[in-house]
């Protein structure tokens, strides 16, 4: 398996961003609400957070985008996104996992939100133990999974 590591993104990262997530996400987004170049980079400029992201890295190489956000009782997933030449080799599971622990670790739940035609991202949530708590947005188009910490 790769070393697999996090880098704080910087605004030069931007562009790497952009173009990784037409290639991991584009054909999602294009069942979803269809793609549209132009809507899609000004959603990437306003959303794009280099104080917040991450940059997954596999053996030194720039591979993907983390963004997790620390809430009171919780941690959010906001987004994971790794390229699609690197997908299907336990980078995303070995993150995952580490954000599990972590949860548990602070006495709280692991949450996140997938698009209802990821059908591979959702079956990989729940062979990590995620359920699925609610669909939402018009025609159901997210889920939201959670992973509940076991009781103490």
């Amino acid at each position: 398996m790769s070393v697999i590591a996090l880098r704080p993104a910087v605004p030069a990262d931007s562009e790497f961003c952009f173009e990784l997530h037409k290639a991991a996400m584009g054909d999602y987004v294009t069942a979803t609400w269809g793609w549209d170049e132009h809507a899609q980079r000004d959603y990437h400029t306003r959303g794009f957070d280099p104080d917040h992201w991450q940059i997954i890295t596999a053996d030194g190489a720039d591979v993907g985008m983390l963004n997790v956000e620390y809430r009171a009782t919780e941690i959010y997933l906001a987004r994971i996104e790794i390229h699609p030449d690197h997908q299907g080799r336990g980078i995303g599971t070995h993150l995952i996992t580490a954000l599990l622990s972590e949860a548990d670790q602070r006495r709280g739940d692991l949450v996140l939100d997938v698009l209802a035609v990821n059908r591979r991202a959702y079956a990989l949530y729940q062979r990590l133990g995620l359920q699925e708590i609610a669909r939402h947005g018009d025609g159901n188009i997210k889920i939201t999974m959670r992973y509940p910490r076991p009781p103490r």
